[in-house]
């Protein structure tokens, strides 16, 4: 009966997850209220997971990831690597090689963490949408963890129990690179898949609103060509100021000289003031970035080390009408640099200095900590929204935040201590030197994705606690067994990924890991390709986002639905398990 009521709970949950019935968090609540009723899970087992000590170093990594993408240093590092990526599939490319390469020897989990607000960063300044490439991502470290012993912790619990000796005694444990040999040439066949079909299969799932300030709010800004630029001595063409996305070239101001229909074959002169047209996220990207040109209002305010990107409307009794910018006295009154100016259905021209504010001017600012005090209770503006915000860094934060970072995993990787302690103790130390602040923290967790984890974890327990999950892996493996070798390792690979799916990477090793070498024992078969078949099998998680860490961290930044996953992922695990199995075959058994 117990079986019964989870197979349909099951049923119930697949089609709620892939139609978009109900969200996933509240299809899981459901899910497991209705076990609870018929007391096939008690209530500390419901509540286990949220003891889990994965599902908190998830929500740490994200947490860490936010903060190290604040700092902006981060940027930087990746720029050099991805520096000529401006094509989606030369960003992918390059992505997929890096990832890939570095989750072979390296926790992946962190990788991905560190990796995502660049992704994001970079798909926005070139116009992608980041659901584009934030799967492709997740999957690129599992094909990596996937080619090595230490790549990934599941191939670390097969080795375990191959060590044990409870079922093949005197059986060798697994070498570094036993798993190269299906590891590797995935690695290729997978990229290669990736890089072809992810932008016809993932979705485009844009910020809508960021969409919409985009497409309905053009700003004025000026940039200062900064005396070593490399735009210097250069035409507007060759320089290739006319195509810098997001931004316009309108004038050139040359000290008493407005050149403004700007020819392509102008010179570019040090001290130049470039007035462009521009959105707002593409003139945040510009505070920072080390392009050859300054926003001219910044001065001091690039010194500080706490700033915001706000938008801002002037209201219709405020003091600032009729007023210039320089004038209004902005910067002593409100600690904030005016850096553009939009205005609806009319045409800004000449120094924004010089601009004489109207009711309804919508302003992007450089704000400073002082700003939201000062700014409290005026009624001269309203804040519409928070555009980016940056943290500059002492050196000693620096290499608390990134040298930290480096050590939490190399010693947890050693074994020395826990990813989760090594994680909470960064983070208090992150917090001690000021580099973030608990409110920050508290902002940025995922609570949503935490229950998502929790929920689907205690599921899990429900699928082993009836028996069911043993049950439908014998069945599988004896209706594959009569096919012989061959179908018997498919069988294997296709029972161990669906259950990794929906239950766990490692509690689907270690369901299938006795059932699939005694299977090989009774045939008198080697039973090495049968112990990497489960181990490919349940690290290689392509088909939902409950499977994997990875995949679970990318769920929420790319705003995916399960039905993306499975999309994209099927074709990936068909291909995985016929490249697995064919070359397992060949290798051990033939």
């Amino acid at each position: 009966m117990d079986i019964i009521i989870v197979s349909i709970v099951l049923a119930f949950i697949i089609i709620s997850l892939y139609t978009e019935l109900m969200g996933p968090a509240f299809t899981f609540l459901i899910g497991i209220v209705i076990l609870g009723i018929f007391g096939i899970l008690t209530p500390k087992e419901i509540l286990g997971g949220l003891a889990n000590e994965q599902i908190i170093v998830i929500i740490l990594l994200l947490l860490l990831g936010d903060i190290i993408r604040k700092s902006n240093l981060i940027d930087r590092l990746f720029d050099k690597a991805f520096r000529r990526a401006t094509t989606y599939r030369g960003f992918m490319t390059r992505m997929i090689a890096i990832v890939a390469g570095f989750s072979a020897f390296l926790n992946n989990t962190p990788l991905v963490a560190i990796m995502i607000p660049y992704v994001h960063n970079w798909s926005k300044r070139n116009n992608f949408a980041p659901s584009k490439l934030l799967i492709p991502l997740s999957y690129a470290a599992i094909l990596g963890g996937c080619a090595t012993l230490i790549g990934t912790s599941t191939n670390l619990i097969v080795n375990g129990m191959v060590t044990d000796q409870l079922i093949v005694p005197g059986l060798k444990p697994l070498g570094m690179f036993d798993f190269t040999i299906v590891g590797l040439p995935m690695i290729i066949i997978g990229s290669i898949y990736l890089i072809l079909f992810s932008n016809k299969l993932l979705p485009s799932k844009r910020d809508v609103i960021s969409d919409f300030s985009s497409q309905t709010r053009e700003y004025l800004v000026e940039a200062t060509v900064k005396t070593n630029s490399k735009f210097v001595g250069k035409t507007i063409e060759d320089a290739g100021l006319r195509n810098l996305k997001g931004l316009f070239l309108a004038e050139i101001l040359r000290k008493e000289k407005r050149i403004s229909a700007v020819s392509p074959y102008e010179i570019v002169r040090e001290e130049d003031v470039l007035v462009f047209a521009g959105d707002t996220k593409t003139i945040a990207e510009m505070v920072n970035a080390d392009v050859g040109l300054e926003l001219t209002q910044i001065g001091m305010f690039s010194r500080k080390t706490h700033t915001e990107i706000l938008e801002i409307v002037v209201s219709h009794n405020s003091t600032l009408i009729d007023k210039t910018v320089r004038e209004s006295g902005f910067r002593g009154k409100y600690d904030a640099a005016i850096l553009a100016i939009h205005r609806n259905g009319e045409r800004i021209s000449g120094k924004i200095g010089q601009v004489k504010l109207k009711a309804g001017d919508v302003l992007l600012l450089l704000a400073g900590d002082d700003f939201a005090k000062r700014s409290a209770d005026t009624h001269d503006f309203y804040l519409i929204s928070k555009v980016r915000e940056f943290r500059k860094l002492e050196w000693y934060q620096t290499l608390a935040l990134f040298g930290g970072t480096a050590l939490a995993i190399t010693l947890s990787a050693a074994g020395v201590i826990s990813l989760f302690m090594a994680l909470i103790i960064l983070l208090i130390i992150i917090q001690l030197l000021g580099i973030t602040s608990p409110k920050d923290i508290a902002k940025s967790i995922d609570f949503n994705l935490g229950i998502i984890i929790a929920l689907s974890l205690a599921f899990g327990t429900a699928m082993v606690k009836t028996g069911m999950a043993h049950m439908v892996a014998n069945f599988i493996i004896s209706v594959f067994k009569p096919f012989g070798p061959y179908g018997l390792l498919f069988g294997i690979f296709l029972i161990t990924n669906i259950m990794a799916s929906y239950i766990t990477t490692q509690v689907a090793a270690v369901l299938i890991f006795p059932i699939s070498v005694t299977a090989a024992i009774n045939l008198g078969l080697p039973p090495i390709p049968f112990i990497l078949i489960v181990s490919f099998a349940a690290a290689a998680n392509f088909l939902t986002p409950i499977g994997y860490q990875t995949n679970l961290m990318v769920y929420g930044p790319g705003g995916y639905s399960f039905r993306d996953y499975f999309k994209i992922g099927l074709p990936l695990s068909i291909l995985y398990m016929f490249v697995a199995v064919t070359i397992l075959y060949y290798a051990y058994i033939v």
